[in-house]
């Protein structure tokens, strides 16, 4: 690997590891404002919300510039999302801020994977840095689980600058101004991120432009027979895994009697399942092989099910972490493949957004859905159910659609057509 690649992971890192107890915080402060249950999982919403409304917008973002300047820029957005989640706005509309910040790094961090290496090395470039990435993960909940205890809050709570008098009164609001230092580390390290060389012109800057050119890459990736299935998967991975954090801290306090600093990292140990997953991936996955994992998808969904059977803490644990390892397993070869895909058709940047686009769209959908169900009243053992199923029936329809893709193009190589767009790694 090159040597600027150890540097995005670093800055990869410390960005997520933020933006994981950044979560963990929020929710403290909607608790503590005795906000409803159903503004919980509508935190995410409001922090995937920008991914939607800015896709058309965020690749040619990414692709204008150096991506190692736009992940600076970005992460300086989410500090002031922080900020003034401080001086008392609302929650949901702070981290939207945050949200907002995020929704333009995304396209930059994994862009310039594209940008700095060959295509053979992607699967492994996506398992180190979806391993750093879970990895921030399992410290991020738990950092923010720690920073919420009594114990450390207090700690937090007595330090003082000797000039300013800081807005922080409450054990979520030092959690926060802990998470701010974290985001600004990241900002340090994006400054020294190299520049791949790659021409960063664009077209256009017209609005209704890139509109129209987003519009063309979504349905181009959406047609292409690799696109879609690799598309779809992630789109349900991330709806599913954006869920299942909300989910696991229901189920905690139902079925463990675990408040939300002890949820918090069980949702960590779900994390090391999926670095598990990762590096079994990145070790004997290849980038034409990457459809095979599939079924991992729908084995996921099984294991989620058998969550209402169980009551007792360490089972729990051996559980999460089988959920994650399938998740882990299934998804890096799929992002690599997407990544692929995208970078030869439309550019790394453009990929990434439409990538962004309709993995959150899953995300609002599948976290909406949720807290419709918590604001009506559902059982968490109905909800656990019901997203198991949802799970691997999808999945299952995902192995059939590629199967007929498959089987479509065998038909048109056997009477002598041109292999079609779309069917390269097949």
């Amino acid at each position: 690997m090159k040597r600027g690649f150890y540097t995005i992971i670093a800055a990869q890192f410390f960005s997520s590891l933020a933006d994981n107890a950044l979560l963990i915080a929020a929710i403290a402060l909607l608790r503590e404002l005795h906000e409803p249950p159903w503004m919980t999982p509508a935190l995410k919403q409001s922090f995937v919300v920008s991914y939607v409304i800015l896709a058309p917008l965020v690749g040619a973002f990414a692709d204008s510039m150096p991506k190692g300047r736009v992940m600076l820029i970005t992460n300086a957005i989410k500090i002031v999302g922080c900020g003034i989640m401080l001086l008392n706005v609302h929650p949901l509309l702070a981290y939207a801020i945050v949200g907002l910040g995020a929704a333009a790094y995304s396209p930059a961090k994994y862009g310039i994977l594209t940008e700095l290496l060959p295509p053979q090395q992607l699967v492994v470039a996506n398992g180190w840095i979806e391993g750093a990435t879970v990895g921030s993960i399992i410290l991020g909940v738990l950092l923010g689980g720690a920073l919420i205890t009594p114990r450390v809050s207090t700690l937090l709570l007595g330090f003082d600058l000797p000039v300013f008098e800081l807005p922080i009164d409450t054990a979520p609001e030092a959690a926060i101004a802990v998470i701010m230092c974290l985001y600004l580390i990241a900002a340090v390290i994006n400054a020294f991120i190299p520049d791949t060389g790659v021409d960063h012109r664009v077209p256009s800057k017209n609005p209704l432009y890139l509109i129209r050119e987003f519009s063309h890459c979504v349905s181009l990736l959406w047609r292409d027979r690799l696109g879609q299935i690799t598309l779809a998967t992630t789109t349900l991975f991330w709806g599913a895994g954006a869920t299942l954090q909300f989910i696991v801290i229901d189920w905690a306090a139902r079925a463990l009697s675990l408040d939300l600093s002890q949820a918090s990292m069980l949702q960590g140990v779900v994390a090391v399942g999926v670095a598990l997953g990762a590096v079994l991936a990145a070790n004997f996955v290849t980038l034409r092989g990457s459809v095979n994992v599939l079924p991992f998808g729908a084995i996921m969904g099984v294991v989620v099910m058998v969550m209402i059977f169980v009551s007792y803490v360490p089972l729990a644990v051996v559980l999460m972490i089988a959920i994650g390892a399938c998740a882990g397993f299934f998804v890096v070869p799929m992002n690599a493949l997407l990544q692929h895909r995208g970078h030869v058709l439309m550019g790394a940047g453009h990929s990434i957004a439409v990538q962004n686009f309709n993995e959150n769209i899953g995300i609002l959908v599948m976290v909406g859905i949720y807290a419709l169900m918590v604001r009506v009243g559902i059982s968490i053992d109905s909800a656990v159910m019901l997203f198991g199923t949802f799970v691997t029936c999808t999945m299952l329809l995902v192995m059939w659609r590629h199967r007929l893709n498959q089987a479509q193009f065998d038909s048109l190589h056997l009477v002598g057509i041109d292999k079609p767009a779309g069917t390269e790694g097949d």
